[in-house]
């Protein structure tokens, strides 16, 4: 019984009478934050603004303010809902979409719901908190990037596979979008020569958004809990159960 469950043949597993739960939600309010951290640095410039420093120099530019701009988070689970209440916080406008389909979830979390394409054309910023499954892998490509502003920041800490990797290394390449914050890959850990890591207005992370101490401490606590429940014949969490 782990947490993530990426790595498992599901299928199989509940053919097989093999039951896997997982720990959801014990990692929301960290990767919203890293989510918060990544939109600022971008928008802010933080790491180039630092680097020049340390170079003695004083590089003044504009700079990109949170506070009026529009959010747009797709996928409003506990992370997701968690995205939209620190842009909420800071004084964003928030448009949420949701795979369920369910507006009443995206209004719960303070967001207004909106259609794919309205949060594409409309928001300054993009946060991505879907699942990875077959309908949402490339669920950013080239004909959505083409739809986002050019002064837009995209941020990842869903998968890698949600953004087609060409496409989304071409429209910075391009500048056709601003900058993006990115915390998952296609391959991890990156490769000394991916481009990713020569482009300009890109913050990278090592997929470690939900890696701190409160998040290892809940999830140990919430495995143990899970594995008490199976014992006692009441499975909770349960990813998938066997198949009868």
């Amino acid at each position: 019984m782990i947490s993530v469950t990426d790595n498992f043949d599901l299928n199989a597993a509940g053919m097989r009478g093999v039951t896997i739960c997982n720990t959801p939600g014990v990692n929301a309010f960290a990767v919203a934050e890293h989510t918060l951290t990544l939109m600022l640095a971008v928008g802010r410039k933080i790491v180039a603004l630092d680097a020049e420093m340390r170079k003695n120099k004083w590089p003044r530019e504009l700079l990109t303010q949170m506070l009026g701009k529009t959010l747009g988070v797709f996928g409003m689970g506990a992370i997701g809902a968690r995205v939209a209440a620190l842009g909420k916080a800071i004084g964003m406008n928030v448009l949420g979409w949701s795979a369920t389909g369910d507006p009443a979830r995206i209004r719960a979390a303070g967001a207004t719901p909106a259609t794919k394409e309205e949060i594409l054309s409309r928001a300054d910023v993009i946060s991505l908190n879907v699942r990875l499954t077959p309908e949402t892998r490339g669920f950013i490509g080239r004909k959505e990037l083409a739809q986002m502003k050019p002064t837009a920041i995209l941020i990842n800490t869903g998968r890698g596979a949600l953004v087609e990797k060409d496409a989304l290394i071409a429209a910075l390449s391009e500048r056709r979008i601003m900058g993006a914050g990115l915390d998952v890959f296609h391959q991890e850990p990156l490769a000394p020569d991916d481009p990713i890591l020569a482009l300009p207005d890109v913050i990278l992370s090592p997929h470690n958004a939900g890696q701190t101490a409160e998040v290892i401490r809940d999830g140990l606590l919430r495995a143990v809990e899970n594995v008490e429940h199976f014992l006692q014949g009441k499975p909770r969490d349960v990813v998938v159960a066997p198949v009868r």
